[in-house]
């Protein structure tokens, strides 16, 4: 049975209309309370002697596309408690109708606050006046930041890690709830100190996920002796390739004789590699004094302030790191070396028409790079009495060396032959490596230690020391389920909500839009 809808069924409970005037661009309806009496603030006690009446001026939801406004005849009313201190008092109406001083009804307030956590301010502002519910940016803020519903459920497993305000300047510390997958807290910074004191008012946390860097480390161990902690899969993974990439570039001197590349021909450089080259030149100067200056037992602050170089690069020189001759980033071709081999052996030789091809095969870079690939090959196929002495960088050969030999074109699978022949312990190094990652991915928990005494006696032994200094984390991360990624994957959506701000909300702000809307 279809009832017909009746006017009364579009206002909020409890108010009765008394007149309706509706014009081309605004709604105006006319209600008063439907109680007779109304209960004291102060006192309690419930009264029904009416002192004045005003005029109550209230927004609420559009209707057939124009926005609406409710005059409310409010009352007020005298207190007839003798000891109440509160002669006069204004009626109250229902928090889910109206709250005290609002110029919004509870569910166009609702609306707004959705508005404001999902788009911020000036988007959701313009997104609310096509909906005919005006509201300015600053008031949609207001909101969000006055109906925040902090969680109060007490916290056991924890992921905590560090978030940038701005990179390199400014960071921040964020705190997740792993099992019921949210954040749990903002931190204004990421000292030591803070997440400490944090990690001290929340006693009943038992599991803490937390990165490889020292300092949650040990806020965490201060605050929560009893409790847990896990080292983060993914960055155990991460810091292991990057061990042996330093170890390849550790090695890069014997490998460039291995691979008779010691001496460089100029003949087969172009223009940006011969540049390159004469920068190296000049930093083999600078890493000459610096090796010499550290043969005879200066300290690093000595060798800084007499060479004026910086303390990082001091000791990347000391530690062998910056042998390099060609400083490049990897380059665009690499995951298409495969293809562009194939099609130069097949007799295509013509830059142009291989650059057509890969860009077929999905390839986005320019003529130019695949048109000084060429070059160089050709010039290396016209010196017949001479090989190809450009030596991969240290980040390519690391890539080369860790990749299945089938997948390999011959030139890189000779190239690979070459290097693990004369350079073994860089394969043991390797070795070292992938066993460490089998060792995560299958949860061997047990094969640590043995591990750890195998690489140490490698080009990986400062990656097994840290380690070993954290090696009660490390095996939690082997035999436990938690991790950090689900932090990361919570940073990503705070990144998110902070660039709709523009970089410039403030913690409370962001507290509200990423804790306070769950």
């Amino acid at each position: 049975m279809c009832r017909s809808l009746r006017p009364s069924a579009l206002i909020p409970p409890g108010l009765i209309v008394d007149q309706v005037h509706a014009d081309p661009q605004q709604v105006n309806i006319t209600v008063h309370s439907a109680h007779g009496s109304a209960t004291c603030p102060s006192c309690g006690t419930l009264s029904s002697r009416v002192h004045s009446h005003y005029l109550r001026r209230v927004a609420d939801l559009p209707l057939a596309g124009r926005p609406v406004q409710f005059l409310i005849r409010a009352r007020r009313f005298r207190c007839d408690a003798v000891r109440c201190g509160r002669q006069i008092f204004t009626e109250r109406f229902a928090s889910d109708v109206l709250t005290r001083h609002a110029r919004r009804t509870a569910r166009l307030e609702g609306i707004a606050h959705h508005l404001g956590l999902a788009l911020g301010g000036r988007p959701a502002t313009r997104l609310a006046w096509r909906l005919m519910l005006p509201v300015s940016k600053d008031t949609l803020l207001r909101i969000v930041r006055r109906h925040v519903h902090l969680p109060s459920e007490p916290l056991s497993v924890i992921g905590i890690d560090d978030w940038a305000w701005r990179r390199n300047h400014h960071y921040g510390t964020i705190v997740c709830d792993l099992e019921r997958r949210r954040i749990a807290s903002l931190l204004p910074d990421r000292e030591q100190a803070s997440a400490q004191a944090w990690l001290a008012d929340h006693p009943e946390i038992t599991v803490v996920a937390r990165d490889r860097g020292g300092g949650y480390g040990e806020a965490a161990a201060k605050a929560l002796p009893d409790a847990v902690q896990v080292a983060d899969r993914s960055h155990l993974m991460e810091n292991a390739s990057r061990a042996f990439l330093e170890a390849v570039r550790k090695s890069m001197r014997q490998i460039r004789q291995v691979i008779g590349s010691a001496r460089i021909n100029l003949n087969l450089l172009t223009c940006a590699e011969r540049l390159q080259y004469e920068g190296y030149l000049r930093r083999e100067e600078t890493n000459a004094i610096v090796m010499t200056l550290g043969a005879q037992g200066v300290s690093i602050k000595q060798i800084v302030r007499q060479t004026g170089l910086s303390r990082g690069t001091v000791r990347q020189i000391l530690r062998g790191c910056r042998s390099d001759v060609f400083r490049q980033r990897e380059s665009s071709l690499e995951a298409y070396w495969p293809l562009l081999e194939a099609l130069w052996t097949g007799g295509c030789r013509n830059g142009a028409e291989l650059w057509r091809r890969l860009r077929a095969s999905g390839f986005r870079g320019s003529l130019r790079v695949v048109g000084e690939w060429t070059t160089r090959r050709r010039r290396a196929e016209r010196m017949a009495d001479e090989q190809f002495q450009r030596v991969p960088s240290a980040r390519t050969i690391a890539r080369l060396m860790s990749t299945e030999r089938d997948t390999l074109s011959k030139t890189d699978a000779v190239t690979m032959a070459a290097i693990e022949s004369g350079v073994p312990t860089l394969v043991k190094a390797r070795d070292a490596i992938a066993a460490f990652q089998t060792l995560i991915r299958r949860g061997r928990e047990a094969d640590l230690t043995s591990w750890i005494a195998r690489a140490r006696q490698s080009l990986v032994a400062s990656f097994a020391n840290g380690i070993a200094k954290d090696e009660a984390a490390v095996r939690a991360a082997i035999t436990l389920p938690w991790s950090n990624g689900q932090t990361e994957g919570q940073i990503t959506k705070l990144k998110l909500v902070k660039r709709q701000m523009y970089g410039r909300g403030h913690l409370d702000l962001l507290q509200a839009r990423l804790i306070g809307a769950e």
